[in-house]
């Protein structure tokens, strides 16, 4: 059975060296840019491929239109994990530094909106390895390029335009990833105009985690998610962060607790605020 959620730091141990498992370092500092690919070439899981969060897993950033990290294109994305060397057959597990929030997420969620259901996140991620001492290596490593073959599903994505009905439809909602602070308009350092989508909900992607960065139990994320629900269905419940990127890390949560597939709201809160009618409030 393919690992579809999330995966243990000892399963992994099991399989560093199976040519048909794909390992994604996909490490990223905002503040500093550079420092997840130094970090990579220093250590790493052996056999990991580095992604680059904004080389690799963004499309290009538009001012005035798009947000922060907007998507791919289904070309780019195919191309990159072409050379990753992931076709239909492998087995991908991305890892990050930070409990899977920043971009092994969106390696999750990227691989799931081309088709490839065989995709997980690191429980623990890079912290966990080093914490059971496993074997790291250094330098850059490079697989052999397989054919990536996308079968996208758009039905995973939703517009600004659809996010502006869904917060005002009692029988649907929209969460907001990103901290309590930020959500309240406090402390905001990134986006020039502090504040949330109005109608949203408050739900921060480390309530995800405990406090070594690993996913809560099943039934504690089930329980946490249904009480920011209520009886909404997962598939009428759209995410959003700052950039579209930590919010798939909510999106897996549900998933994880077996709720079902939730929607991004790619553009996030950088794109919504590029026009100056769409609600904001503190």
């Amino acid at each position: 059975m393919p690992f579809t959620t999330i995966i243990s730091v000892a399963e992994l141990a099991l399989h560093v060296e199976d040519p048909e498992w794909v390992i994604v370092d996909a490490r990223f500092k905002l503040d500093d840019k550079g420092k997840g690919r130094a970090d990579y070439e220093t250590a790493h899981i052996p056999g990991a491929v580095y992604a680059h969060l904004e080389e690799d897993l963004s499309g290009p950033v538009i001012k005035g239109v798009t947000g922060r990290h907007p998507l791919p294109s289904v070309d780019k994305v195919s191309q990159v994990f072409s050379r990753f060397g992931i076709d239909t057959s492998v087995q991908v597990v991305a890892y990050d530094d930070m409990g899977g929030t920043m971009a092994a997420a969106r390696v999750w969620w990227l691989l799931g909106w081309m088709g490839h259901a065989a995709v997980a996140v690191l429980d623990g991620g890079w912290q966990q390895w080093l914490k059971l001492q496993l074997p790291v290596r250094g330098g850059v490593e490079r697989r052999p390029g397989r054919q990536f073959i996308p079968h996208h599903r758009d039905e995973w994505i939703v517009t600004a335009d659809q996010v502006d009905r869904m917060r005002q439809d009692p029988h649907q909602r929209v969460l907001d990833a990103r901290s309590a602070d930020r959500f309240r308009g406090e402390n905001e350092t990134i986006d020039p105009l502090p504040g949330h989508i109005t109608g949203a909900i408050s739900a921060p992607y480390a309530g995800n985690l405990d406090s070594e960065g690993r996913f809560l139990p099943r039934e504690q994320l089930s329980e946490r998610y249904r009480k920011l629900l209520g009886d909404v269905p997962v598939d009428k419940v759209v995410v959003y962060c700052g950039s579209g990127v930590t919010a798939a890390h909510d999106i897996l949560a549900m998933k994880l607790a077996g709720m079902g597939e939730a929607g991004l709201y790619a553009g996030s809160y950088s794109e919504w605020i590029t026009h100056p009618e769409r609600p904001v409030a503190k």
